[in-house]
């Protein structure tokens, strides 16, 4: 817990003050503290924090749970909202805005700690998944660029379909480089030719 990096959004100064002190002892690292949603927002893109816990009520013309959204949409870091009213309106909100969790003040360890480990755990799923369908994106990319590839060397040279494909494999091999780049090689060689 001691690498979970957090950043505190409150406009109350005690309760900041309150909150970082629990978070070191509960072993996590406040690394940055703020007032202000949108200030929040710049300290977040600063930071990177594995974590943002906010007030839903701060001043100014941003609330916590539009600054949560912004946050959200721009995958810098998930928002753990706070608290003090439990207004189906404001989890709506919450909900909707993306934000990894929701708790209400006052808080204690026994309530937070499994509020941050969620939030957090909630957030390391997305990322995977996230990832998970960039590598999928990239593979189907990739196929496509070989299939197109192959085609264009059986055309061009008479090959059957596993001959183009055994090229392409061969060549690989002898360059040390990917499918793909073997097939964009063939593919801007085909079109230079032309």
């Amino acid at each position: 817990m001691i690498d979970t990096s957090i950043v505190i959004v409150d406009d109350d100064a005690i309760l900041r003050l309150d909150l970082r002190d629990l978070l070191q002892i509960m072993g996590y690292q406040v690394v940055g503290e703020t007032w202000e949603a949108r200030t929040a927002i710049k300290l977040a893109y600063k930071l990177r924090p594995d974590l943002v816990i906010m007030d839903v009520r701060l001043p100014g013309n941003m609330d916590g749970i539009d600054a949560a959204a912004e946050l959200n949409a721009r995958r810098i870091a998930p928002v753990l909202l706070l608290t003090g009213f439990s207004d189906p309106e404001l989890i709506h909100r919450a909900a909707e805005a993306g934000a990894a969790g929701y708790t209400l003040k006052p808080f204690d360890e026994d309530h937070l700690r499994p509020a941050i480990e969620i939030a957090l755990s909630h957030s390391r799923q997305i990322r995977s998944l996230e990832q998970k369908v960039r590598d999928l994106l990239e593979e189907v990319e990739t196929r496509k660029i070989v299939e197109h590839a192959k085609s264009m060397l059986m055309r061009e040279h008479h090959l059957t379909e596993d001959e183009a494909l055994s090229r392409m494999q061969k060549a690989s091999n002898l360059s040390h480089k990917t499918m793909r780049e073997v097939a964009e090689a063939v593919i801007l060689a085909a079109d230079i030719g032309a």
